[in-house]
């Protein structure tokens, strides 16, 4: 674009490429093939230097001390504030793992919520670490998968962007290993990483936006092999993209497609003659895509257990959200405010009172720059369209009506959670701030005593330091019981499914745990993803709440044995049928003594102890 046509990329740290090829050329050994400028390019695009090198170990190693706490004790520690999340995506690792060690169909399983089972591709299953990462999971168990992916996807990210800025955006390597920094730990990075490895692992983002824009430039003058090879680098980046997270996907096309238009309307006839040069590569590139990955899509939309939207309610960033410093980060150690998060994972603004005043007067004054102007623009449009379809202010409804009261009308945008609409704003500020500090680092250099680069440097620093983050906070988990990790298990499963009690769901999820440690020799009823309910598919986490169920649910809660008459029998034998259950397990858990109760009366017989639980064998009941 204007700043990348501004610099000589191929010149970049050439000096060196320019001595190789004369030497080359006087030897006669390279008579053939690019011009030496053309080779220049390319090496230099390829090169590593020590700077890329250093970024890289640093993004690394800040990564592994904001999981330090998981890695510590991947045995038994658990990400604390992820709720449920963890549990979820370790057995999604391990699920697809052993899928795959068995040669069996990953997109699909009915290893819990049996007999029906779950749609893996409608629950963002990452094949895309799942598959490759399958012999780590298998021989070090899906912990290590999941902390792995999750520093590794920190890292990445960061230095993606660093890749991309420092080659297309600005000249200073410390200025674009800034944004890449601002990139991979923005607050909303760093609470995903409680437990969203698929907004984590982002870095295939930057590659694609690269690629488009050496597309764009080089539309005028690219050759039908070039098209042809930039369409199918464009299909597979894509391609492997739906394989890591769709949403993200979603969302950075949109924010994309908003900066290009921006940037190209102070010359609109440019702006349309790079776009009719590029179509033919995109639609090229959208049909390999779709080739590349129609069996999964189509299992996602319309294989078993898919749904067609999930009705997640308001799921808003409030006001306060967007100037107030998050939770993992010194800022909110030192200066918390008002909890106003979905919850401790979905912390996608807080950028923070002093970045946003400072990325406010920055761009007003580089707003001559388009690059400027379009990143500007981005912050504000996603800003505003996550704050959903009525403001809030403190958890209080303003009563002011926003744009996305029509925007959540769209099919697909409105299966996307309005919070996490601002994840777009993050590399559009690390733009600003990547300009910025290069004009800083430019001014520095050509005179050490200018005060306004040092004074640059001083306000960045007191922007950033707020946002600087803390090590994610880990607990212990409950070790697996014995009865499922000794094996005793499998002298109570046939056919059937075990039913625990209750059984597993959204707000207790242990048991999906304790399958994977049993090496998945029986299926579950019941679980945590998403999948259908009623005639329209809607989707819901979780499955649909059966009578037993509620009742053992109610049991639990309250400590109080529930009344049981012949209805509520009736129902328990109904709810083992479908669940075609083999036996009831109690694990040791809160009112257990109640729920045990509770399942007695229900079956009119009392349970066994093997080893540390307590089963019921139903097998002869259905």
């Amino acid at each position: 674009m204007e700043r990348a046509e501004q610099v000589d990329l191929g010149s970049l740290d050439g000096s060196a490429v320019g001595v190789a090829d004369r030497k080359s050329n006087a030897t006669g050994v390279l008579t053939k093939g690019p011009s030496a400028p053309v080779r220049r390019r390319r090496l230099a695009r390829l090169r590593i230097n020590r700077f890329d090198l250093f970024a890289g170990l640093g993004y690394l190693a800040l990564a592994v001390l904001v999981l330090s706490g998981q890695w510590r004790n991947t045995q038994s520690g658990y990400l604390i504030k992820s709720g449920q999340d963890q549990t979820m995506w370790e057995w999604f690792f391990a699920v697809t793992a052993h899928s795959v060690a068995n040669l069996e169909n990953p997109l699909g399983t009915n290893l819990q919520n049996f007999p029906a089972g779950v749609n893996m591709m409608a629950n963002t299953a990452m094949f895309g670490v799942g598959v490759p990462f399958t012999p780590i999971t298998l021989l070090f168990g899906p912990t290590v998968t999941f902390v792995l992916v999750l520093t590794l996807g920190l890292a990445a990210t960061a230095l993606g962007w660093y890749w991309l800025f420092s080659r297309e955006l600005v000249e200073s390597k410390f200025a674009a290993s800034l944004g890449g920094l601002f990139c991979g730990f923005a607050p909303a990075m760093i609470s995903h990483a409680n437990a969203h490895p698929n907004f984590v692992v982002l870095v295939l983002l930057p590659v694609i936006a690269g690629h488009l824009i050496r597309m764009a430039r080089r539309a005028d003058t690219a050759g039908m092999r070039s098209r042809i090879r930039d369409a199918v680098v464009l299909g597979l980046l894509v391609a492997m993209q739906i394989a890591l997270g769709e949403e993200p996907l979603l969302i950075f096309a949109l924010s994309f497609g908003l900066f290009a238009l921006v940037y190209y309307l102070h010359a609109p006839r440019l702006g349309l003659r790079a776009l009719r040069r590029v179509t033919p590569t995109v639609l090229l590139a959208a049909v390999l895509t779709l080739v590349l990955t129609v069996i999964p899509l189509w299992w996602q939309f319309f294989g078993p257990q898919s749904y067609r939207s999930i009705d997640h309610g308001p799921m808003v960033n409030d006001l306060k959200a967007i100037v107030q410093f998050p939770s993992e980060s010194l800022g909110g150690v030192f200066s918390p405010g008002q909890y106003v998060a979905i919850n401790e994972t979905e912390q996608n603004a807080y950028f923070g009172w002093p970045l946003l005043l400072l990325v406010a007067a920055t761009a007003a004054l580089l707003w001559r720059d388009r690059l400027v102007r379009a990143a500007g623009a981005v912050i504000v449009v996603f800003g505003v369209l996550s704050l959903g379809a009525v403001a809030m202010l403190g958890k209080r409804s303003t009563g002011v009506e926003l744009p996305w009261r029509w925007a959540e009308k769209v099919p697909l945008l409105n299966t996307v959670l309005e919070s996490r609409l601002t994840m777009a704003a993050i590399p559009a500020i690390a733009v600003i701030l990547a300009l910025a500090t290069d004009r800083a680092v430019r001014a520095w250099r050509e005179s050490p005593v200018d005060w306004r680069p040092l004074a640059w440097f001083g306000t960045l620093a007191c922007a950033l330091l707020p946002l600087v983050p803390t090590v994610l906070p880990v607990i212990e988990r409950a070790p697996t019981p014995e009865f499922f990790a000794g094996g005793a298990v499998r002298e109570y499963v046939r056919d059937g499914s075990v039913v625990m009690v209750p059984p597993p769901r959204p707000a207790d999820a242990r048991a999906l745990r304790w399958q994977a440690d049993a090496g998945f020799d029986f299926p579950l009823a019941g679980g945590y993803f998403v999948g259908p309910t009623g005639t329209q598919k809607k989707g819901i986490y979780g499955p649909e709440m059966r009578p037993t169920t509620a009742l053992l649910v109610q049991a639990q809660d309250t400590g109080v044995v529930p009344p049981i008459g012949d209805e509520e029998r009736a129902q328990l034998l109904n709810d083992l049928n479908f669940w075609q259950a083999d036996v009831l397990v109690l694990p040791a858990t809160a009112n257990g003594d109640t729920l045990s109760a509770t399942v007695t009366r229900l079956l009119g017989f009392g349970p066994t102890r093997v080893d540390d639980v307590w089963v019921w064998n139903v097998r002869a009941l259905r």
